[in-house]
């Protein structure tokens, strides 16, 4: 699906040159880090979504880095970084992750940045804040379209099948063109994602054998459910500035979940991007980016 405009997703020879490689807790994580080191704006770190990467932040860097330095990694089991067969690949254990590659870099305060798969993540971060502590100041939060209210979630198809019994045969039969069908299908615009930025994202999560993973990785799902009181717990007491960007056209991270977010942490803002998906970064940078900023900034 060709398209008239300029792409948003660089490819992935490109996407790779930008980033480095870390071991983080025995795992080679690829990460980005980008923007003036001691700029005056805080840190950003950044927490990407399923099934993708780091690579969605792509469009909103240049805006992002202008003043603030942003962190952004792929999650182990995800994009670029190390896809072990014998992993937890638990929320849990990704927030460990996350954390030790921010300290390995010399992060102590930041603003964290969450979308969708990411906010599970985050929230398991804010837990762990609340009851023993962690060693990185947050400043702030912003959690965007993010199933963290399981309950009123729209899954997709695929993935209820990928959580199931059937997950590894499933994972074997996707294919590039079932990919594209839900990407397409879960932003306000099939438009917004070209041929060629589709096939670098197929080909991110097929590194290292990732489509194998998908069964293991999508038992995140489960753990939403076993672990909410403690991730909507925290967030019910949370004491940081809390901003909940939404874009409102999300079928699988409603807008229900976003305004049951906004009305239980005391500390939340709830800002609409009218007319947007699921992957509202990529969907409109631009409008994205000044939102995040001017939340930050304020």
């Amino acid at each position: 699906m060709p398209t008239d405009r300029p792409a948003r997703l660089p490819d992935l020879d490109t996407w790779r040159a930008r980033g480095a490689c870390a071991s983080v807790l025995g795992l080679d994580l690829f990460f980005v880090d980008e923007g003036p080191d001691a700029g005056e704006g805080v840190p950003i770190v950044y927490l990407h979504g399923y099934p993708t990467s780091c690579h969605d932040l792509a469009p909103v860097l240049p805006a992002l880095t202008a003043r603030h330095r942003v962190i952004a990694h792929d999650h182990p089991g995800y994009g670029l970084s190390a896809k072990p067969v014998d992993y937890s690949y638990s929320l849990i254990e990704q927030a460990e992750v996350a954390l030790a590659l921010w300290r390995s870099r010399g992060i102590t305060r930041a603003h964290l940045v969450a979308h969708d798969y990411g906010t599970s993540v985050a929230t398991e971060i804010l837990a762990r804040r609340e009851r023993v502590g962690i060693d990185i100041e947050l400043t702030g939060v912003t959690l965007c379209n993010g199933s963290m209210h399981i309950e009123l979630a729209g899954l997709r198809p695929i993935q209820v099948l990928l959580r199931g019994r059937l997950g590894p045969l499933v994972a074997r039969l996707a294919s590039q063109r079932v990919f594209a069908r839900n990407m397409r299908r879960i932003v306000h615009d099939p438009k917004v994602f070209d041929d060629a930025e589709i096939e670098t994202m197929w080909a991110l999560l097929n590194a290292a054998d990732g489509k194998a993973r998908m069964p293991q990785l999508t038992q995140y799902l489960v753990e939403r459910t076993r672990f909410w009181h403690r991730w909507i717990g925290a967030l019910t007491r949370l004491d940081l500035p809390c901003h909940v960007l939404w874009g409102d056209r999300d079928p699988v991270a409603v807008p229900a979940i976003a305004e049951a977010v906004a009305g239980e942490c005391p500390t939340a803002e709830l800002e609409w991007l009218e007319g947007l998906g699921h992957y509202p970064m990529v969907e409109d940078p631009d409008r994205w980016s000044t939102a995040v900023l001017a939340f930050i900034e304020r």
